[in-house]
This record gives structure tokens, sequence and C-alpha cells, in this order.
């Protein structure tokens, strides 16, 4: 006999958790039987009584419950989240063999059954992220898990830190926090990705430190790179640019608004023995791509496109739209014939059929045609739940511009 509180939802949200997404919302809980507080785990049925699993519950949220489980039989000890933990890992094990396993995200929410809960291995530090109560709630089970079954399977793990500093915690009815919950260190650590080393800052640093879902995104245009006169925009800690210069580009510009990035950009170059293929431009990009084409500028054969996210919202898709064609036709007008585009979007909202639509916009108005090398997603540690688009956030194509 289960003897947690029960929560009936609405058809909608019937056919929504079958689908097999975890989220259901306040407005599709018709009611709750039994006590409980917010964080506790609830069972979820259908109003005909049938068991649909069980999940998350807290008021505060807009997201009310965040299934967890499908199975009826699981207790949720800390053998069960102990077995989550294995799962996860041993998946990167798989999906990211060698010298990617030491630079990978470990976690990844709800992809991982984890629901707001991200966490990312550089080298000997493990950064995590908590977004959601009920896991703010059981992270010391979680975290204390990773480590035994890390350090378990050989792995050097000296730190973890949380930088649990993100707004969406106060919808949770959370505060801030972050600071070291196992371990210490000066908040640095150098990674390698793809043979090339950088120093990540996950004290300061924006989100965990680094961004490793373009890892492979990255190999890609090293590939592609040699012999091009490369322009990276939004270059960031320059791993795109450091990628297309390691693979033989002739010349690389990166370009980045943020005074740090650009200083950390050529850190990192120099930390690689690569700055002298590598200029760094601190400008807005617009306006950088706005001069070149008024300049009648033509001295870049190959750019890359990879912007932070111009919507977070369903609210403002349209704007975003405006955005993304406004750089992509610029760099379309700006390349010759038969040079190449990297070009990104890393939200959720704009889903894949509408940034193909932007850029095929952007091809008519440029007056060019697109050859599609390659249309990827994120690297597999960050891997896509079908049915739930929000972690098939990551849009990535190559083309040649004809």
């Amino acid at each position: 006999m289960r003897s947690y509180p029960t929560a009936t939802i609405t058809e909608k949200a019937e056919k929504t958790a079958r689908a097999g997404h975890p989220w259901i919302f306040a407005d599709e809980v018709v009611s709750v039987d039994g006590i409980y507080e917010n964080g506790d785990i609830i069972d979820v049925r259908t109003a005909k009584g049938r068991f649909i699993g069980s999940g998350f519950i807290n008021d505060a949220s807009k997201i009310r419950i965040r299934l967890i489980s499908r199975n009826a039989n699981d207790k949720f000890d800390e053998d069960f989240w102990a077995r989550r933990v294995k799962y996860a890992v041993d998946y990167r094990k798989t999906v990211m063999p060698g010298e990617d396993f030491r630079c990978c995200r470990l976690i990844f929410g709800e992809a991982d059954a984890f629901p707001g809960l991200t966490v990312d291995r550089f080298d000997s530090i493990l950064v995590t992220e908590v977004l959601s109560l009920s896991i703010e709630k059981r992270k010391d089970v979680i975290y204390d898990s990773l480590l035994s079954y890390l350090r378990g399977s050989g792995e050097d793990i000296t730190a973890i830190y949380e930088r649990s500093d993100s707004e969406i915690r106060a919808l949770e009815g959370m505060e801030k926090h972050t600071g070291y919950f196992y371990g210490g260190g000066d908040g640095t650590v150098v990674i390698t990705e793809n043979g090339i080393k950088y120093a990540v800052d996950y004290v300061n640093g924006q989100k965990t430190g680094f961004f490793l879902d373009q890892k492979y995104n990255r190999a890609a245009v090293g590939r592609i790179a040699q012999g091009k006169k490369v322009l990276d925009c939004f270059t960031h800690t320059g791993a795109f640019a450091l990628n297309a210069a390691k693979g033989g580009a002739a010349h690389v510009t990166a370009l980045d608004i943020s005074e740090k990035a650009i200083e950390d950009a050529k850190k990192n170059a120099e930390r690689n023995g690569l700055h002298d293929k590598v200029d760094f431009v601190c400008a807005d990009v617009f306006d950088y791509l706005t001069q070149a084409y008024n300049e009648n500028r033509r001295e870049f054969d190959f750019i890359i496109l990879d912007p932070p996210a111009f919507t977070k919202s369903g609210a403002t898709v349209k704007s975003a739209f405006r955005g993304y064609k406004e750089i992509n036709l610029k760099a379309m007008r700006l390349l010759p014939r038969g040079g190449f585009l990297a070009t990104c979007s890393c939200s959720h909202f704009m889903t894949p059929e509408l940034f193909e639509k932007m850029l095929d916009e952007a091809a008519h108005d440029a007056d060019v045609r697109l050859k599609q090398i390659e249309a990827r997603g994120a690297a597999p540690d960050h891997p896509y739940l079908r049915g739930v688009p929000e972690t098939g956030y990551l849009k990535f194509y190559l083309f040649q511009v004809l």
C-alpha cells in the first residue's frame, strides 16, 4: 500500500504526461488528497484513478508537479538516488569516453530525471546548479552519491562547488546560494576540450563557468577551418576561435562585446600557443557586421555566429526571430560565394522549424543559397529526451554559402 499523497490531474495533463513530459502545471491539478509540504513526493493519478507516476510537488511554482518516476514500485530512498546517479554517470562514460569524460555534463535536469539539477564536471571539480526546491531538499544525498560513485570508479574528484545563483530559484521559493559543498579551491581549473586548454572560472564565470554543449560542434568547425580567414562572433572564452585556429585557419578574428570575455579568450589563446593566429576585438557584433558590410569588407570566408539566447520566453520569440535574422543576413552578405557559415541558437523557444524559416528568409534577402553541411544539436552529455522539447534546445548548422 502506497502512503504518498495523491494528485488528480486533468485530461490535458494526462495526455502530456503519457507523451513523456514530466511537468504538470498548477492549473492542471484538479485536487490533492493527503498532507504534504512543498518539495515532497506525491503520486499522480487520472480522474479515473489510473496511476501516472510520482513526482515532486511545489505549490509556490507554476510547475506544480515534476514527475520523476513512472514505476509504482519505486521507493525514494538513498538507494533510489544512488541508482539514478549511476545511470546518469554510466551514460556519460559510454557517450563521452576517454578524455571527454573528464570534461562533460554529468546530470542534465529533466533529461536524467533530476528536475532542476545541473552537474558539470571540469576535470577534478564538479559544479552544480539547483533550480527546484525538491532537489534542494535532497541535494546532500545526491551529491554524496555522486562523490561515492565517481571516486569509487577511480575518478579524482576534489571539490563540489554550487552555483545556485539564478533568479529562477525565487520562483521555487528559494534564495540564491553559492559555495563549496565539498572540498575547496581557488575558483579556477584548467580543462582540456578537443585538445585545447581553457581556464574555467567556475565561481564568477557565466552559468557553471564554461559552455560544454558545443564541444563537438567546435570540433566540426575545426575540421573545415584549414586555410580559411575566420570571424568568430560572440566568442566568449574563445572556444570556436581556438578550434578554428587549431584546425589550421589562415587567421581568426574573435569578437565579443565583453572586455572580460576578450581578456579571458586572449589568455586561452596564449595558453595554447595560438595567440599569433587570432586577433581579438571588443565590439558589438551587430555594429561590427553592419560596419563591415557598409565598408564592403570581404576579408572573411568563414563566419561563426554563436549568440546568447535572444529569447527566454514565448512572448519574445518574434523579436528574437528578427535578431537572429539580422546577424545571419549580414553574415551571408559579407561572405564570398563558396564561403562558410556556422550558426546557432541556444533557445528552445526558437524551434528548429522556426530557426530554419529564419535562415531561409535571410538567405532569400541576401540573394544566396545555403548548402547544408551539417545540422547538429548539443553534445550527447546534454541528451535530448524525446517528448521534452526543453532538453533539445541547441541548434547548430554548418553551411556553404552559394
